[in-house]
């Protein structure tokens, strides 16, 4: 089987390239650019580099952040081991784009994606690799036109490689973007996979690229929808208060958080992903029947919105 780790470096770069470009015309301001590298150290040996492509106080962007990183290390980290312990202290490269984005209106959702790249090599036995990916939208006000546009594009992406990959990977996603502390999704979900490499790895390549092709029309169209909605105090105050949940996943639960802290990443491009301003109130919840409480009850639910 032949593995071509250049070419998903190359669609990557390119990938980040085109997102940002796209998102530089949604919000009407440049990203900026930090390129990094560092040499392989100790612990896990970390070495490589990245590109990241940065926005704070956009127009339409709180804070954003499209991420290219390629690495290597001399040790897999727990978080990428726990479901495939055969594969402790094997070396690793591991490559891929990741974007969170944080709107300033609070009718404009939050957004997650990446898709990634890893092989686990160790003498004397064969490479394993995998792709894992995704994307999951987070609103803090309901829409279902927004929700059924975010889940038929995941729908349509897939359904070339077969008609139980959304199914699969919707429910893989609800399944993983859930606070368990608190018995409530992060958000209304979209696909997720990971460990991803059955149908060999030019078709498992191919479908990595169509969900990461798949993003930015959807996340565009729904932006360009809600962005320009007059919100007040009231809307601000709950939008601060529901990011605190997007905070407490992606630092209690998330395995990518967790793989990057554990092998010693770059910590600024890992915690990129959380928000600039946030909230936390002590038991506390929205007046029944309101459109807060509404987003509760109607969307932050197991439904099917295609």
């Amino acid at each position: 089987m032949n593995i071509d780790s250049d070419a998903v470096k190359t669609y990557l770069l390119g990938l980040q390239e085109s997102i940002v470009a796209g998102l530089e015309a949604v919000d009407g301001m440049p990203f900026d650019v930090d390129r990094w590298s560092r040499p392989a150290g100790d612990g896990f040996g970390l070495g490589g580099g990245g590109i990241g492509r940065v926005i704070e106080s956009g127009r339409v962007f709180e804070r954003g952040g499209v991420n290219f990183s390629h690495v290597s290390g001399n040790r897999l980290p727990p978080s990428a081991t726990a479901a495939r312990p055969e594969l402790a202290g094997r070396d690793f490269e591991a490559m891929g784009v990741s974007l969170v984005l944080h709107p300033h209106n609070p009718f404009c959702p939050t957004v997650h994606m990446n898709v990634r790249f890893l092989i686990a090599r160790a003498a004397g036995a064969a490479d394993a690799w995998w792709f894992g990916g995704g994307m999951d939208l987070t609103p803090y006000y309901g829409f279902e036109k927004d929700a059924a546009r975010f889940h038929g594009a995941c729908k349509e992406a897939l359904e070339p490689f077969g008609a139980d990959y959304y199914p699969r990977f919707k429910q893989a996603c609800d399944e993983y973007f859930f606070l368990k502390h608190r018995n409530e999704p992060r958000g209304i979900g979209g696909v997720f996979f990971d460990d991803f490499n059955a149908p060999g790895f030019a078709d498992s390549f191919a479908l990595t690229r169509a969900v990461g092709d798949a993003f930015l029309p959807a996340y565009a169209e729904i932006i360009a929808r809600r962005k320009a909605i007059e919100f007040g105090e009231r809307e601000r105050d709950w939008q601060c208060y529901r990011r605190g949940r997007y905070v407490e996943f992606n630092l209690v639960f998330d395995r990518g958080t967790h793989f990057g802290l554990q092998s010693g990443g770059r910590t600024e491009s890992i915690l990129m992903s959380l928000p600039p301003v946030v909230k936390w109130r002590y038991n506390w919840q929205p007046e029944t029947g309101s459109a807060e409480a509404r987003l509760l009850t109607d969307y932050l639910i197991a439904r099917d919105w295609v």
